[in-house]
């Protein structure tokens, strides 16, 4: 399959009202000078990357500053200006809508308003909102919602609930952490048993999932109060852990982490359909996306495995987008 049929599942809008708002609070999300952004400017950079379609979402901070209705008016302005810029090119872009976490009643409302109003292809959510992962009980009501609507969820890392550490960008480290404390949250929770119909799409390889597999492993086990008699069982019969096929529930984007180290890593934790091509940009420059795009195709990958990477699985799960 021809690179530029690619499907990006992990590339970011930045809407020029939002970008204005955040300058004005003086953030710089994961520690890095909020980039520019333009609809011609990310297809000038797809076209030179292979990429076909990008699947826009915003990143951190989203849009929660502990005003509910502030919250509320600018998930409306980033999700209508979203399915503008994917009405204008349905080809070329999809996008995940923002919602209102923590306000769970004002998340509820917009996603029912982005999937039903503005045909948005999913929902991204911050790994934690206002300190709390998506495990929560009180997050409850939204996880049900978009079970049963059978909705795509797009997980990106933000701020840790804690101090910054002086000189370390929160984006090398931090957000990989915040991904994986949401992923064992929804484990330990329960959620992942209790609503499978959301199809949870992990940004960055999951974070640090696949590198403490078995930690989190002994975790599950650990409160089930049955560590040591399930470990010396799973000794005897030298075979990998049930209780590690709730990862490959789990969906991972290769974003920044198609590397010789991280790859092996992904590719012995996920499900070979439940990996998808990301970019990361504009928060990634061009030049760093190339660097990684040359080591993942440089990676020794069947090529069926490759085309299901840059595509497939992406269509399976966005299938207005086959073709």
């Amino acid at each position: 399959m021809s690179r530029a049929q690619r499907i990006d599942t992990h590339q970011h809008i930045v809407p020029p009202r939002y970008a204005e708002w955040l300058h004005d609070k003086g953030l710089r999300p994961g520690g890095v000078d909020l980039p520019e952004w333009s609809a011609a400017a990310a297809v000038k950079f797809m076209d030179g990357h292979g990429i076909r379609t990008g699947v826009l979402s915003l990143s951190t901070p989203g849009v929660w500053f502990g005003d509910g209705p502030e919250a509320r008016r600018w998930a409306r302005h980033v999700n209508e200006y979203a399915a503008s810029v994917v009405a204008d090119r349905p080809d070329r872009f999809g996008f995940f809508a923002t919602l209102t976490l923590p306000d769970v009643e004002g998340a509820l409302a917009e996603a029912e308003h982005a999937l039903d109003v503005l045909h948005a292809d999913g929902i991204v959510l911050l790994a934690n909102n206002d300190g709390r992962y998506l495990g929560d009980p009180e997050f409850e009501p939204l996880l049900e919602f978009l079970h049963e609507r059978q909705v795509v969820v797009f997980v990106h890392p933000g701020e840790l609930p804690g101090p910054d550490v002086p000189g370390i960008p929160s984006f090398t480290a931090d957000f990989l952490l915040d991904t994986t404390r949401t992923a064992i949250s929804l484990i330990l929770s329960g959620a992942m048993a209790k609503y499978p119909g959301i199809k949870f799409v992990l940004a960055h390889a999951g974070g640090f999932v696949p590198y403490i597999s078995y930690r989190i492993l002994l975790t599950i086990m650990n409160t089930k109060n049955k560590a040591q008699q399930a470990w010396t069982l799973l000794d005897q019969k030298h075979q990998v852990p049930k209780q590690l096929a709730v990862l490959r529930q789990f969906y991972y984007d290769i974003a920044l982490s198609s590397s010789p180290a991280a790859l092996p890593s992904l590719l012995e934790v996920a499900a070979p359909d439940h990996i998808t091509y990301g970019s990361d940009f504009p928060f990634a420059p061009p030049p760093a996306v190339s660097f990684l795009n040359k080591t993942y195709e440089r990676y020794p990958l069947e090529d069926n495995l490759r085309a299901a990477i840059d595509r497939g699985n992406s269509e399976n799960l966005f299938p207005r987008l086959k073709g």
